[in-house]
């Protein structure tokens, strides 16, 4: 692999200041964006109001434990719009991201907010190794999904040229990855694996490919299927971890020199650690759940986003600015799969769908190969026993799930009473994967 380390005259001065620069930085923009919160958002100034906070509240960083946080069912309690801090018609663009009741979690963007957004992804990619001119193949999904279009526009801003191919069609990607020669690829981990699978199919070694940098994000993703990925294509493969409610991609990003944790891009979103039962904020390096304030963001400002991520918060190595762990785990009940998030209450919503099955299930992660598997444990109803009575609930149920939830399924149908009944709260998830 090539040495991919930076010139010095590639990065921005911010990568390289100093912690009191940034320190300073964060301190002015987090004034700015709680006023801007409270002063022209309906939800933050009730918000803030109850938990007897003002903006002017904040006279040091460490304040900000004094204001609440806000979570996924704010977004959804407040469905479309009801967050946004500017008028609708400032909003140039909204993605959104599945919800667990069948309405997504809506997020807009002003038209400073969309550059904002392709500066940090440019400079993402920039970190993994990526340069003005390189082509850029984009298989994140584009749409509502924040993942296309982000690295899009990020790899645009850059000066790169951008292949907007998407997912799917994975015999295509490869032909066109033959025929463009791109140098770097934006895609999930998962996904690009099943890239390597077609090179493979198609008799063409990997290692000869023109890729020198693969970008994943999306899912977590392990170390060892990093050096499987890098090994088979003879490229670097870095990390890239955001979400909509606070962006989308392009929050954090390793670099390619050091690959030892995500630098957060601190001059625009704020991060904290804490325990994820209390609230307490934690020092940097004990182990939590990831916590987010937007510095700089317009149209839908975010104060104290509780991620449910699990990481910790370690000093800045190749880049001034802190990083976090690889993120492998989280604080709530959420599964991702192949990059979709999947709650268990929506399995259940499609399951009471369903006739000829009973209320009862559990979810069961494998892992077959490389490929993360899902299969729903369901139960049919006396009355619904019979081999095809079965084989039509579990196809009905399957249909549903990729339907509305969007993940391939496999449905298993016990007899009645097949699924595990426990004492208490309900153990939905059964997560066999491999660890590590």
């Amino acid at each position: 692999m090539e040495n991919l380390s930076p010139k010095p005259g590639d990065l921005e001065a911010i990568e390289m200041a100093s912690r009191d620069e940034i320190s300073a930085l964060q301190l002015q923009r987090m004034k700015w964006s709680l006023s801007h919160a409270y002063e022209n958002s309906a939800f933050y100034r009730r918000r803030f109001d109850e938990a007897g906070v003002h903006p002017s509240d904040l006279k040091t960083l460490a304040d900000l434990a004094k204001f609440p946080f806000t979570t996924k069912k704010d977004l959804r309690d407040t469905y479309p719009f009801g967050m946004f801090a500017v008028p609708r018609e400032q909003l140039v663009r909204v993605h959104a991201s599945s919800g667990t009741t069948g309405k997504p979690t809506v997020v807009g963007y002003t038209k400073n907010d969309i550059e904002t957004w392709a500066t940090v992804v440019a400079r993402s990619i920039r970190a993994s190794g990526g340069r003005a001119g390189d082509i850029v193949h984009v298989a994140y999904g584009y749409g509502l999904f924040t993942g296309g279009l982000g690295a899009h526009y990020g790899a645009e801003k850059l000066g790169c040229t951008v292949v907007p191919i998407s997912g799917g069609m994975t015999e295509r990607q490869v032909t066109l990855m033959q025929d463009f020669k791109p140098r770097i690829i934006m895609v999930t981990p998962s996904y690009m694996l099943s890239i390597l699978d077609e090179y493979r199919r198609q008799g063409v070694d990997p290692r000869e490919s023109s890729l020198a940098v693969g970008i994943f994000g999306a899912e977590p993703w392990t170390n060892a299927m990093r050096e499987e990925i890098e090994q088979a294509f003879d490229m670097h493969a870095v990390d890239i971890y955001g979400l909509s409610e606070v962006m989308g991609p392009g929050v954090a990003n390793e670099c390619v020199e050091t690959k030892d944790g995500l630098h957060i891009w601190e001059d625009h979103f704020y991060p904290e650690i804490i325990d994820p039962d209390t609230g307490e904020v934690l020092p940097d390096g004990e182990m939590g759940e990831l916590v987010f304030t937007t510095l700089t963001k317009e149209g839908l400002p975010i104060i104290r986003y509780r991620t449910r991520d699990l990481t910790r918060l370690l000093p800045g190595t190749a880049r001034s600015m802190r990083r976090i762990e690889k993120i492998t785990g989280r604080s709530d009940d959420m599964i991702i799969l192949r990059g979709v998030n999947v709650f268990p209450t929506q399995i259940e919503e499609q399951l009471l769908k369903c006739s000829g099955l009973a209320p009862h299930f559990q979810i069961e992660l494998t892992r077959t190969g490389r490929m993360d598997n899902m299969t729903i444990h369901v139960e049919c109803t006396p009355d619904a026993s019979a081999e095809a009575a079965r084989a039509h609930s579990a196809k009905e149920l399957a249909h549903h799930i990729k339907s509305v939830v969007g993940v391939s399924t496999r449905i298993q149908v016990a007899d009645p009473g097949g699924v595990l009944r426990s004492e208490g709260k309900a153990k939905r998830v059964i997560d066999n994967r491999p660890k590590g």
